[in-house]
This record gives C-alpha cells, structure tokens and sequence, in this order.
C-alpha cells in the first residue's frame, strides 16, 4: 500500500471502532455518525482485501487481521499525538532527565531553575538525585552531575566548578573552637571518603585525630546533622552558602582543601541532543555568572 495513499480518516475510523468495538461509540469519539464510522471501516476492509471485524448481533469482534492491526495503529496514533503535544509555540518540546548529586542540586542548582526555565523553556527537566553513585545507562540519564576529579569509565566529563572542603558548624559550636586542635574535642561528622579530614589537617598544620563522628553517604545530611548541633561537618562551602549567610552555619577556620569539584557527564555513546546542548550552554553560562 503506497504510504502516500494511506486512507487515514478510515484507518482512524478502526482504531477508535476496535477500542470501543462499538461503530456508535466510535461515531461519538470522532464527532461522525455510526453509519460514517461503519462506511470507512468497510472502505478499508475493502482497500486491504480482509475483513476486521466480525459484526455479531450485540457488537463487534476483532478478526485475527484487525488483532494484528490495533495496536500498531494505536501506537502510531499516541506517537504522533505525543509529538504534537511536545510542538508548542512552533517549537519542539524535549524532555531531559538529569542525575544531579543532592548537594549540588540543593546547593547550587534548585536556587537557578526558574532561570533555566526561562532561558530553556522549550526543555522539560526530569531531575533525579543521587549521593553520587549514578549509573547513566541504567537510569536511563542523559546527563549528570557529579562529584570527584573528572574520570569515569566511558564517560565525557566537563568541568563545571571546583568545590573545596572546610569545616562548617553552629556557631555555639565554633565559639568552643580556638584553633583547629581543639577539633579533636568534637564529632567530625565524615563522609565516605576516608581522606577528607585527615588531608584538611594537614593544609591546617595540625594532627588529624581519631575520627568518631557519624559517617554519612551525602553531605546534605552530613550538613543538617551540623545545623542541629551534633558535630562538625567537613562539606563544600560553596554549596551552603545560605546557611552562611543566615547565620545558622560558620566557618570557623579559613583553611579548605580541594578534593574534587563537580562535573557533567554523560556516556561517550551518548550524542548530544538539543535539550542536552541547551542545558549544557546554559550551565556553562550560570556559572559564568556566579
């Protein structure tokens, strides 16, 4: 059958009949009468040289030809009708599903996606978080954001900012503090990398205690259990900058150390579509812009 000659309003006439296998009801979906309805259905019977229904006393019954036509049909009708919800303004609309570590997302991100979704409006954002453990293929991401030094198996990595460590803490907290050894008085909340305090103690010129503060996989929670008084939290400044400000959170040393930053990545595999261009050219810019 020439594609170009495909009776569509027939073929939308057995989709909507096969649903509700009832021409009348079908007649009632597309705004036609039952007899418009039964007429294509025949049309198209006839074009194909096989019988879809099975007209019986009380309704309708599928033939083994219009089983295997249906779901085709309906596929192809919700694809066409997805794509055309997805056009607005002339523009296609794209859907982009974005791993983002929590800390960066509350930190950095969640304060700056009324702006995306003014410079991107064309982008619908699908955001996931993580505690940095991401798995791009079998989450099905396009992109994510992550924490370390930029090298992951497979994967294209660019730089979007550097994130240094230092101590933050209430400050009734950091009124108790009059120098970095006396941090082995408190609980050093830690994080699962091992290596953080004891190279902060160093850039601090001063011995690393033992370590018998709580251990936790994401610095968002590390952080809060700092806010409520239970210890000393070794995070990212940059990313509780609020709770700086407010006062809730101090620094009590100048002293950070570098461990990493935060990147976007996404699989080698994985080509850029235009929604993955368009965040990356809009983070690029936000961080351009502080």
């Amino acid at each position: 059958m020439d594609r170009a000659q495909l009776p569509l309003n027939a073929l939308r006439a057995f989709e909507a009949a096969a649903r509700h296998l009832s021409f009348t009801r079908a007649g009632l979906e597309l705004c036609v009468s039952q007899g418009a309805v039964s007429q294509q259905v025949a049309q198209l019977e006839a074009r194909i040289g096989a019988p879809l229904f099975r007209r019986l006393p009380r309704g309708l019954a599928l033939t083994d030809e219009g089983l295997a036509l249906l779901p085709v049909l309906a596929d192809a009708f919700d694809r066409v009708g997805g794509t055309l919800e997805r056009i607005e303004g002339g523009r296609l609309h794209e859907v982009l599903t974005l791993g983002v570590v929590g800390t960066f997302a509350g930190g950095w991100l969640l304060p700056r996606l009324a702006d995306f979704a003014r410079a991107c409006p064309h982008v619908d954002l699908r955001l996931m978080t993580n505690n940095n453990r991401v798995d791009l293929a079998g989450e099905g991401l396009d992109l994510a954001i992550r924490f370390g030094e930029g090298a992951w198996h497979g994967t294209h990595a660019q730089p979007i900012l550097r994130a240094p460590l230092a101590p933050l803490c209430t400050p009734a907290l950091a009124a108790r503090l009059a120098d970095p050894a006396a941090l082995a008085r408190e609980p050093l909340l830690r994080s699962y990398r091992a290596d953080e305090w004891p190279r902060w103690f160093a850039a601090a010129g001063a011995p690393c205690p033992p370590l018998r503060g709580p251990m936790f996989d994401t610095s968002l929670l590390m952080v809060e259990a700092a806010r409520a008084g239970l210890g000393v939290a070794l995070a990212p400044v940059a990313m509780f900058a609020a709770d700086l400000q407010a006062g809730q959170l101090v620094q009590p040393f100048p002293e950070s150390v570098d461990v990493g930053g935060y990147w976007l990545t996404r699989l080698l595999s994985r080509p850029d579509s235009p929604a993955m261009a368009a965040f990356r050219a809009w983070l690029a810019d936000a961080v351009l812009q502080g």
